[in-house]
């Protein structure tokens, strides 16, 4: 996805995505599992981590870490596409989340009763109000993913760094939207 966005912005403004600077700052995936090593009743031990929603959260001195240059931050970004994106850096205080932060706010309904309560012509009007372009493949899948249907993505990451988990290293708004 990242390579269609480059390659869309190299068409649009007639420039190399290189010569516009459209470097990959991090990323990472959620919704997987990986073995791991992990501190487990007093001993290291290689586990299963299935993170669901989640994204590793690894500190300084992780093995997995030096592999990433330097000029990138180890971390996520929890997002709301109606609300602000993070960047996010694993901190020592994540080995009690086995290396675990958010990678979103996390719902406070189902898509049903999303698509219930928010009207996606409603929702587009005042994205493009904000100066944000959306596209989206239904005015229902815009619905669904209200940011009404999320908790506060300001508190959720709040509540990570003050666990010690995870620190704020950039706070993002979007410009545009591609959901489908």
């Amino acid at each position: 996805m990242a390579q269609w966005a480059r390659e869309s912005f190299a068409k649009v403004f007639g420039e190399s995505w290189e010569s516009m600077g459209l470097e990959l700052v991090y990323d990472v995936c959620h919704n997987v599992g990986k073995y791991e090593q992990h501190e487990v009743d007093g001993k290291n031990q290689k586990v299963f981590v299935h993170r669901k929603g989640a994204t590793r959260a690894f500190w300084k001195g992780r093995p997995e870490i030096r592999s990433i240059p330097q000029r990138r931050p180890a971390g996520n970004h929890p997002r709301q596409h109606e609300h602000a994106s993070y960047l996010l850096c694993g901190l020592e205080g994540a080995k009690q989340s086995w290396g675990s932060s958010c990678h979103g706010a996390g719902r406070t309904m189902s898509r049903h009763e999303a698509v219930r309560r928010f009207d996606g012509r409603k929702l587009i009007s005042d994205m493009e109000a904000k100066g944000q372009a959306v596209r989206v493949p239904s005015l229902q899948s815009l619905a669904e993913e209200a940011g009404g249907a999320y908790k506060d993505v300001d508190e959720v990451v709040r509540a990570v760094e003050t666990a010690g988990i995870s620190k704020l290293v950039a706070r993002m708004v979007p410009l545009g939207v591609v959901k489908g």
